[in-house]
């Protein structure tokens, strides 16, 4: 692809890794441009929707005119997979914090871990995790979390378009859903586990699908930048 292609707006399908925040990703295919595509340091470079470090998955970076379609994209459906921890909550609802309770699961089954999904298809109320870069009162709550603070945190209204368990193996369950912008899949393990009288933690979360794009076609971050070599 040429500078010019780059210049005048692209979408670049990456394939992010764990342990990689988006903006480490952005920063690292920006740098790549300017140094082997001779693009302006200034040119215009962004990504459309936030995963966490300990997500993977497909992140849609726009280039030139294309980041004026980043609002349009980040409204767009996603889809995930992964896999919640049953018996156990954390801090975060996901490992970036130890387990900090466990719970009883010999009432468990397969009936009840199916009978559950099916209070969380459709419009629901879900608060954002404490470990969240949402802002309360001009601080991020992350930063209200470490620093100890106690933070009444707003529930907000989400959709879940499709939900269904792939795997159940227990005290593991595999799953895969389809959800509306500002989902917290590390508030839906918390709640997950919460309906069935339990713990829930998430321990594996991957974004397959953004809209009609798809992880199956997008491109490891080293190969994008090998790639422009060539």
């Amino acid at each position: 692809m040429s500078t010019e292609e780059y210049l005048n707006g692209q979408i670049i399908l990456i394939d992010k890794p764990l342990h990689w925040t988006s903006f480490q990703a952005v920063n690292k295919m920006k740098y790549a441009l300017i140094n082997k595509k001779g693009l302006p340091k200034k040119f215009k470079i962004g990504h459309a929707g936030t995963l966490d470090p300990l997500a993977s998955g497909l992140l849609l970076v726009c280039t030139g005119k294309f980041t004026k379609r980043i609002s349009e994209l980040q409204g767009q459906a996603k889809e995930y997979t992964g896999t919640f921890y049953i018996g156990a909550t954390t801090p975060s609802y996901d490992l970036e914090t130890e387990i900090n309770e466990t719970f009883d699961t010999s009432h468990i089954d397969e009936a009840l871990i199916q009978n559950t999904v099916k209070h969380f298809l459709g419009e629901i109320d879900q608060k954002p995790p404490i470990f969240s870069a949402i802002k309360k009162d001009g601080i991020r709550l992350y930063e209200h979390a470490r620093a100890g603070d106690s933070v009444e945190i707003a529930s907000r209204k989400t959709s879940i378009h499709e939900f269904e368990i792939t795997r159940i193996a227990l005290p593991e369950i595999d799953f895969r859903v389809v959800c509306s912008k500002g989902t917290y899949i590390r508030s839906l393990a918390y709640d997950f586990g919460k309906k069935m009288n339990s713990g829930s933690h998430l321990t594996a979360l991957r974004r397959t699908k953004i809209g009609e794009f798809n992880v199956d076609n997008a491109i490891d971050i080293t190969l994008f930048e090998q790639s422009l070599s060539m």
